[in-house]
């Protein structure tokens, strides 16, 4: 009655546990009511920060802070009994990394100030469904074996009892997870109450309803192992198609073997989990162990179409550990034996054949068959709905055409995959982040950093869903070469020392990881780590040429013409050529990006020889190659010694327009009238891409789209132009954009 008829100039301030018994949903309507609700009592960690050392006196480290408020989900008494816990400690981080629901003055203030002032009815439903990450009315009633558990929901809501809801219709919650750890633990010292069997109504529930995923964890926690191993052998298949390997693997690591090898299809899935984190010998067993049980299979064994495609999917499998040991008959045998063996109708597998045999002129340093060949693959993936598998592959199509000298295919064939990978809706879909990281790359050689940047932050984000070492080793190396760029060259070689720790060996040569730290080691003038790399890999001038060694033969030329230049030693420039001479024999007609580099290193040594003019001969075809991919950090990165050959070549007329634009982003002016020579400040390739768009009448949004990159940094670009060009609008952009020959 008073609150409907409450005077203008009254007001009235409830605090209270539960929501009071008013109209609430009417006052909220009218705009009469304003609440303070437990999202607002929470501490943000600023406010945790200022808690924790102003009031409660302690030093704690701004990573330390953000553990505990996250962990405490900003609650104020947990983070005072917190707190309390570290009075005196002096391992504070070990503290910190360990605190759960199961610290003393946690469990004592849960169980006395909230657990024990619950009636049974309402304590008997905590402790029963505590064994749930997410709670919904029908989960918990197939886990209590009761009928309300909506409604028993909806109460625990409106009392704040510490659950969280996770939509908007508060169909699903949670429980807070210091909450959630007191009442787990209690379950399990409450007499009568069976864990176990509790995990096993929720693993049937979630299966009924189509989450295996979930009902897998939850009868390996029940310990239902055999519920557990068919359970993940009905979704092996498109677990593996789905690029999820790991997430197998670690389902399968909580099973006795005895268990996974009463399931054939299981050893035969096993290995492709094994062989990304880098565990040939343990996938090799298990390729025995399922080539046994082709043979004479257990009476349990599932008869099913993945049975009997076992064997094709076995040869892939050894197939692809055969590759990773540089055993090509092997690999090419094993791929045939596949295609032998698997029905037409196994689009999958076969794509995954086909691109096994991709690997093989890939493996022998033919990256332009080893492209053709992979095409095939990629399309049997895509004509079979494998998302997942079909972005992975067109990465590596993308990363091909990088190291075919060829960064416009290289783009198109990342973008692509993000369109794919767009297209399946799913944000967590695998492969993004490899994606941006390519394009990241890609930018970053055409001297665009901006963008480089920004791909590698949209990785960054996508990688938080990354299960798989490779990428987050890749982002490491991404990571690396952007502190590079910025002059942190500490940094970049950490970054890089994490990407080596988090590398798992690969199927097909990359550039060794020890060998792109020792280039960034020879670019901060740290020649003794360079050389400490030398011994230990071994690498000589006289090697062999092997295209598994080419990157390590590179870098030992960049040693041996950086020590010419800088003491003087014709020997060494000398050695170097030797080594590019046969380096160029074997990379001609079969990769474009190693013969690039190649013909750039050996215009570098005939320059530290003193020889300019045999220098010119194999930068003039650099440039020719270049140009149209509009290289730039491939120059750049050489710093003064290329100044010297960028001058000579413009002089010469050799490549005047390019070299020209090629000085200016080393800091100087063009020595000649060529295309934007007047210019106090050369524009960007990116900036010069931009204004060609603007040209062809582009809008803003769509030189974004085509470009793959923001408006924002569009527009950035745009006025960094602008200033540089003296002009205010588009038509004068372009036009002096035209009068410069930019354009």
């Amino acid at each position: 009655f008073l609150v409907d008829r409450l005077p203008p100039q009254m007001h009235i301030v409830i605090l209270s546990r539960a929501d009071p018994a008013l109209p609430l949903a009417r006052l909220r309507a009218r705009g009469e009511l304003v609440e303070l609700r437990a999202a607002e009592l929470r501490f943000s960690a600023a406010e945790a920060a200022t808690f924790l050392g102003e009031v409660m006196g302690l030093d704690l480290a701004p990573a330390d802070v953000e553990a505990l408020e996250g962990r405490t989900e900003g609650w104020i008494a947990g983070l005072q009994l917190a707190a309390l816990s570290m009075q005196g400690r002096d391992d504070v981080a070990g503290f910190v990394e360990a605190f759960a629901g199961n610290d003393r003055y946690i469990v004592d203030y849960l169980v006395e100030e909230v657990l024990q002032r619950q009636p049974p009815r309402v304590r008997e439903f905590l402790l029963r469904t505590s064994i749930l990450e997410r709670l919904s009315g029908a989960l918990c009633d197939a886990v209590t074996g009761q009928s309300d558990g909506a409604t028993m929901l909806e109460e625990l809501d409106r009392a704040n009892l510490f659950v969280v809801p996770l939509d908007g219709r508060r169909q699903w919650y949670r429980y807070h997870h210091l909450f959630g750890d007191v009442l787990r633990a209690h379950l399990g010292t409450e007499p009568g109450e069976d864990a176990s069997a509790l995990h096993g109504r929720a693993s049937e529930w979630y299966a009924a309803a189509g989450h295996v995923p979930e009902a897998i964890e939850h009868a390996l926690r029940g310990g239902h192992l055999e519920l557990a191993a068919t359970l993940i052998e009905s979704i092996a298949r498109d677990t593996v198609r789905a690029y999820r390997p790991l997430q197998l693997v670690g389902w399968l690591r909580q099973l006795p073997d005895a268990v996974i090898q009463q399931h054939p299809v299981l050893c035969g899935y096993y290995p492709f989990g094994l062989f990304p984190a880098g565990e040939f010998e343990e996938a090799t067993r298990w390729l025995d162990i399922a080539d046994g049980l082709v043979a004479d299979p257990p009476a349990t064994a599932r008869q099913s179409e993945e049975f009997d495609s076992l064997p094709g999917i076995i040869a892939i499998a050894r197939g692809y550990g055969a590759m990773a040991v540089g055993d090509v008959d092997g690999t090419i045998e094993q791929a045939r034996r596949a295609l032998q063996v698997l029905p037409e109708e196994e689009y999958t597998w076969r794509a995954g054949a086909a691109l096994l045999l991709s690997l093989v002129p890939w493996q022998m340093g033919d990256l332009d068959a080893a492209a053709v060949e992979r095409m095939e693959g990629t399309a049997g993936l895509e004509r079979a709905g494998d998302a997942a598998l079909a972005i992975s592959s067109i990465y590596d199509a993308g990363k091909l055409a990088m190291w075919r000298g060829r960064l416009r295919e290289g783009r198109e064939e990342f973008e692509r995959g993000l369109e794919l990978w767009s297209a399946t809706g799913d944000p967590r879909m695998p492969g993004a982040a490899d994606l941006h990281i390519g394009l990241s790359a890609i930018a970053f050689e055409r001297g665009d950093i901006d963008t480089a940047r920004e791909h590698h932050e949209a990785a960054e984000e996508h990688a938080r869903h990354a299960l798989l070492p490779e990428t987050l080793s890749r982002l490491a190396k991404s990571r690396a070469r952007l502190h590079e760029a910025d002059g942190e060259m500490d940094a970049a070689i950490a970054d890089l020392e994490d990407a080596e720790r988090l590398d798992v060996p690969a199927t097909v040569p990359s550039h060794p990881i020890p060998a792109i730290r020792a280039r960034v080691a020879l670019r901060a003038g740290r020649v003794a780590d360079v050389e400490a790399w030398r011994e230990a890999q071994g690498v000589s001038a006289d090697d062999p040429v092997v295209y598994a060694r080419e990157y390590d033969h590179l870098t030992l030329a960049r040693l041996l013409i950086h020590q010419a230049r800088e003491q003087g030693t014709a020997a060494n420039a000398t050695a170097a050529l030797g080594l590019l001479d046969r380096l160029l024999e074997d990379a001609r007609g079969k990769r474009d990006g190693s013969v690039i580099e190649i013909l750039l290193l050996q215009a570098l040594a005939s320059q530290a020889l003193g020889d300019t003019e045999a220098a010119l001969t194999p930068l003039a075809e650099t440039l020719t190659r270049t140009e149209p991919e509009d290289y730039v950090c491939l120059f750049t990165s050489e710093g003064e010694p290329m100044r010297e050959l960028l001058r000579a070549a413009v002089a010469r007329g050799v490549s005047t327009a390019y070299a020209s634009r090629l000085l200016g982003a080393l800091g100087e002016a063009a020595p000649s009238a060529e295309a934007g020579a007047s210019l106090p400040e050369p524009l960007t390739s990116r900036e010069v891409e931009i204004l060609r768009l603007i040209a062809a009448g582009m809008r803003n949004q769509e030189i974004a789209d085509e470009l793959v990159i923001s408006v924002a940094t569009v527009k950035r670009h745009i006025a960094n132009a602008y200033g540089k060009l003296g002009v205010d609008h588009r038509t004068e952009a372009v036009a002096r954009a035209n009068e410069l020959r930019l354009i």
